[in-house]
């Protein structure tokens, strides 16, 4: 590889022509946490799952890697039209320079192929270094994949680390306060669908969907086994609302006050789970299913009765 100028000013280069192409290159930003944000990509996610929901932190196995771009034809006449970058940024420019420059260009001219560029994910902190490491050109025949290439698995694993679900709200019945014995009701809200997608699309070369689906619920009461009673068998994917004279089988029966607690509460929480398929198999593995918590302060009291002697 030719690297006739550094590669800050050659990434710059690549950048020019492909900023225009990104318009959806970071997933759901949740606080600080971003799932993806990817720089000098032209991978573009969409999809339901990747906004408006709370991620589990699913980190890429590999920060940075190379996609492809323009062919032969296309690349030179990108390259001859970012003469004012080069010259601006290059150290002691000359036109002799910006020819050699161009030379490596011409010259992969009627080969079939395209220039690959690399691309990263700025989410990660050993992104930019990773990227820092790769060539910012390499011309690759049709049908094969560079060292370090994009993969559809990876590609598939853009999309799962985009993946976001809703973060439901914990209801309880007794609302307020709980006590020794009695039935504690649970049940979730604010789920809406039951099934969130993302797809991750390197447009008219290749684009791999997931698809996380609820499948039901687990609760932790905030305790041991001793001090709380877990009945899950009728959660389902949302719990069970409390009924009159209905049967109780989700929720927590607490055999201890909280008054020796922190804060005299108990903190339940309840997680869904999303099992995660990457549709039309494109890749032969599972991923792990996405796992969101919600809590709920759970105060609870003993009941005083007086005996009469």
């Amino acid at each position: 590889m030719n690297r006739l100028v550094p590669l800050a000013v050659a990434a710059l280069t690549m950048l020019a022509g492909s900023l225009d192409d990104q318009p959806n290159g970071r997933a759901f930003k949740d606080g600080t946490t971003v799932g993806v944000d990817l720089f000098n990509s032209k991978i573009v996610i969409s999809g339901d799952g990747a906004r408006g929901g709370k991620g589990d932190g699913y980190v890429l196995k590999r920060p940075c890697w190379y996609e492809p771009g323009q062919n032969a034809s296309e690349m030179l006449k990108t390259q001859q039209g970012l003469r004012d970058y080069f010259f601006k940024f290059t150290k002691n420019p000359t036109e002799e320079k910006f020819k050699q420059f161009l030379k490596q260009f011409e010259d992969q001219v009627g080969k079939e192929g395209r220039w690959w560029g690399p691309a990263y994910n700025a989410s990660d902190p050993k992104g930019q270094a990773c990227f820092s490491s790769l060539d910012p050109f390499v011309f690759v025949p049709p049908g094969t994949t560079p060292p370090a290439g994009i993969t559809i698995q990876e590609l598939a694993e853009i999309a799962r680390a985009a993946l976001t679900v809703p973060e439901p709200t914990v209801k309880l019945s007794p609302d307020a306060k709980s006590y020794v014995n009695l039935p504690t009701w649970v049940w979730l809200e604010g789920i809406g669908e039951p099934r969130r997608s993302v797809t991750a699309t390197i447009p008219g070369v290749m684009s791999a969907t997931v698809v996380a689906t609820l499948q039901d619920i687990k609760i932790d009461p905030g305790t041991t086994k001793d001090r709380a009673e877990v009945r899950e068998d009728g959660c389902g994917t949302s719990g069970k609302q409390y009924t009159k004279g209905g049967t109780f089988s989700c929720g927590v029966r607490y055999l201890r006050s909280s008054i020796d607690q922190p804060r005299e509460k108990y903190t339940l929480t309840v997680t869904t789970v999303w099992p995660v398929q990457v549709t039309d198999n494109v890749v032969p593995f599972q991923f792990a299913p996405v796992e969101v918590g919600a809590t709920r302060d759970v105060p609870v009291g003993e009941i005083q009765s007086n005996v009469k002697p």
